[in-house]
């Protein structure tokens, strides 16, 4: 759906985006990670055809953005991090004006608006003027501006910047709505909680320069090869820590209480055979569990503060 081939923008004295280069296939949900004037804006528009590239270019459902920009537009949809709205328009007047601007037919506007304001749970408000909605709803109403002509590839440039918790949930659901719809989506965020359960891919961009990108446990397993387990115990922990410190794969063995913290290198298969080594001793265990890596774990290894 979206191939990049070492996209570049320089500015006088600046260099924002540098070589990029990654795939999205279809139905992808990619979180596009990274500080503030990381990059993330610039290569977003460029991808919108909004910005000329310096040097590279991309291809979106095949479509060139150097040579084909018409072609582009048609199958994407872009969210940017702030939008405008018209003084005394309602929200399906909104909604009208830009599936006019993309050519849809007057005669299929009305059950199209109505389609998209009942996706993103804007019916009732139809009739508000866009000017009265919270900042919420008016972020509601860019997304669904977005979809009205069925693009296939959402750019969306930080769409929960400013929410409050449960219009920042709402705006997450919904996104995970569009992805099981069909849509590829490409959502941009310095904020790595909202990202973290709803992701499939991921890049991370710091001083115009992706670090590194691709399937999220696939990231997880090399950055951080090390698996950490927490295991605790009915009783004997340290009869149990002892007869860890021997097993392949093991290091780092700590006790507190009645449960132990140990650092594994090994597959799942290594975590299924130390738990059966464990029971087999005799040892009763009542919960074995590995301390999951999050974005924001990764995020620290992999990056160094560096800023534009």
């Amino acid at each position: 759906m979206l191939q990049t081939f070492n996209l570049t923008k320089v500015y006088p004295g600046v260099t924002a985006v540098k070589d990029l280069s990654f795939t999205l296939e279809r139905g992808d949900l990619f979180g596009f990670i990274g500080p503030n004037g990381a990059g993330k804006t610039t290569t977003i528009k460029m991808l919108a055809t909004l910005l000329e590239p310096t040097s590279g270019t991309a291809t979106i459902d095949g479509h060139d953005i150097g040579d084909d920009p018409d072609g582009v537009r048609a199958v994407i949809g872009y969210m940017p991090d702030y939008f405008g709205v018209y003084d005394d328009v309602k929200v399906w007047e909104y909604l009208d004006f830009f599936a006019a601007a993309y050519r849809i037919p007057k005669a299929q506007r009305p059950q199209l608006i109505n389609d998209v304001l009942e996706l993103t749970d804007l019916t009732i408000k139809r009739d508000t003027y866009v000017e009265a909605l919270s900042r919420g709803m008016k972020q509601r109403l860019c997304l669904a501006k977005t979809l009205v002509h069925d693009p296939k590839l959402l750019l969306l440039d930080e769409p929960a910047s400013g929410l409050d918790p449960r219009a920042r949930i709402e705006i997450k659901e919904l996104l995970k709505e569009l992805r099981r719809l069909g849509k590829t989506i490409l959502i941009s965020s310095h904020i790595l909680p909202e990202l973290a359960d709803m992701c499939n891919k991921i890049g991370i961009i710091e001083q115009g320069e992706l670090i590194v990108w691709g399937p999220v446990d696939e990231i997880m397993r090399k950055v951080t090869p090390t698996r950490k387990l927490e295991i605790t115990l009915a009783d004997r922990a340290a009869e149990a820590a002892k007869a860890l410190e021997g097993y392949d794969g093991v290091k780092d063995v700590r006790v507190t209480g009645n449960s132990i913290s140990i650092s594994l290198d090994g597959s799942d298969e290594t975590q299924v055979n130390l738990l059966q080594h464990l029971v087999s001793k005799g040892f009763a265990v009542r919960s074995f569990a590995e301390e999951e890596t999050d974005l924001e774990d990764i995020f620290m290894r992999v990056t160094r503060g560096a800023v534009q």
